[in-house]
């Protein structure tokens, strides 16, 4: 598998969330869900390789050097309830990446990627965050895990204190239709040392669940 080069997240390595559904579409756990580790940042425009490996798969640089692992994973995700199509409008003009972003070209949330998927989500008065979605042209696996990334981060994440995603498990209920307008929350679940536990939601135009995911954020020292 190749990321292209305008996935990135932070510059010039891939957007977390893309990278991991590159992964999940590539591998097969059976009846379980696809819980992706991303062990370093990852490299785009080069081939990398997946391959079985124990009890899951691996993901390796053209040197061999360890970029992602996957396995699958049977414990549930529990959707973040969610908000209207007006509540996610308002909590996008909150966001706070439009002032200050650390890493202002992420292909989901960079306000300075106009090609991207333009997710920029704001808080909630509960502490939650939402935005609204447009689904592109082409709707794919990598599309939606990438739509379930920075929602979640952006619950605990700001430009004096930059987080990268370090793991992420996601569901696909239902796939979207192009330029379906869709809404996506996020909610920090805790907490531990430089670790943030984060859940998101996708929900289409109908309020109808599409996706969800729960991911591990680390701040970067």
């Amino acid at each position: 598998m190749v990321i292209d080069a305008d996935r990135t997240g932070p510059p010039a390595t891939g957007n977390g969330g893309w990278t991991s559904g590159l992964v999940a579409g590539t591998v097969d756990p059976g009846a379980g869900t696809v819980e992706v580790t991303l062990r370093q940042p990852p490299p785009v425009g080069v081939p990398l390789a997946v391959t079985a490996e124990g009890d899951g798969w691996a993901v390796r640089d053209p040197g061999g050097q360890l970029v992602a692992t996957a396995a699958a994973r049977t414990a549930e995700i529990e959707p973040v309830p969610p908000v209207s199509r007006t509540e996610a409008l308002a909590a996008s003009g909150r966001y706070p990446g439009h002032v200050r972003h650390p890493f202002p070209t992420c292909y989901v949330c960079g306000p300075q990627r106009a090609d991207g998927l333009r997710i920029f989500p704001g808080p909630l008065p509960d502490g939650r965050t939402a935005a609204t979605f447009t689904v592109p042209p082409e709707v794919t696996v990598p599309v939606l895990w990438a739509a379930l990334d920075c929602p979640g981060g952006w619950t605990v994440l700001s430009a004096e204190q930059p987080y990268v995603l370090g793991r992420i498990a996601a569901v696909i209920d239902a796939m979207p239709a192009p330029d379906d307008e869709c809404v996506v929350v996020g909610s920090l679940v805790r907490r531990e040392g430089r670790k943030a536990l984060v859940r998101t939601a996708l929900y289409g135009p109908d309020g109808g669940l599409l996706a969800r995911a729960e991911a591990t954020w680390i701040a970067v020292a």
